[in-house]
């Protein structure tokens, strides 16, 4: 079961010491930084990829960390030596002699107020409105799938309502895509990208005026925490 979280915005950060490594990318990512970095360099799985990207839809002027990174990255690539290609000849003949793609077939319209930012719906194939929620707890929604090695979630909350309090067994990226949630270290509302794993604990609680919708991506299962008697009353609702 997926409960949403939080990624920290701390910049240039040091790694915590003691933190193991993780499977999203195997090499912990704590900062939208490094979480960044390595979406310029494609090393994140699929729906991490587009959780990015729709993060940068939804604000788009945080895409200046991303071209600073991309300019960097090409600088880079410039000072790499030359190298010979093996057979050249044959790889080229290779390409030529592929078929076109051809034009590809218009993109269905979309609905004036859409929710879910164009990466996401081309993700999951579907508005917002039509997502086949299937309820998991009272007052907690959920659409689940499994791609590219990762649990991935959508997630509907009632307004107000409580989760439990959790830590992580693994790494999970939440993006905000309606409504908001507070917990211990603040407010994440719409376009918010939060990390946590298992240095993270907390009790994430829905803003009383809409529902609080979200997209996660995780590559290990919760671990509920808190007391009995708390964790009786969130999981009732």
């Amino acid at each position: 079961m997926t409960f949403p979280v939080r990624m920290t915005t701390k910049r240039n950060g040091a790694r915590q010491q003691g933190v193991t490594e993780t499977d999203m990318v195997h090499e912990q990512i704590d900062t939208i930084d490094a979480l960044m970095a390595h979406y310029v360099a494609g090393s994140l799985p699929e729906p991490a990829r587009v959780l990015v990207q729709s993060h940068l839809e939804m604000k788009p002027d945080n895409r200046s960390l991303v071209n600073s990174l991309e300019l960097l990255a090409g600088e880079a690539l410039e000072n790499v030596p030359e190298a010979a290609i093996a057979d050249r000849d044959g790889r080229l003949a290779t390409i030529f002699s592929s078929a076109s793609p051809g034009t590809p077939p218009p993109a269905a319209a979309r609905p004036e107020n859409a929710l879910f930012p164009q990466a996401l719906r081309d993700l999951v194939g579907f508005e917002a409105e039509d997502v086949p929620w299937r309820t998991r707890l009272p007052g907690f929604r959920e659409y689940p799938l499994d791609m590219d090695g990762c649990e991935v979630n959508l997630m509907w909350i009632r307004p107000g309502r409580a989760l439990p309090a959790h830590t992580h067994k693994g790494m999970e990226l939440i993006l905000i895509l309606d409504g908001a949630f507070n917990d211990e270290r603040g407010r994440f509302g719409p376009g918010d990208i939060s990390i946590a794993d298992e240095t993270v604990d907390h009790r994430p609680v829905a803003e009383k005026d809409r529902p609080c919708i979200a997209f996660a991506v995780s590559d290990g299962p919760v671990r509920l925490t808190g007391s009995f008697r708390q964790l009786i009353g969130d999981l009732i609702g």
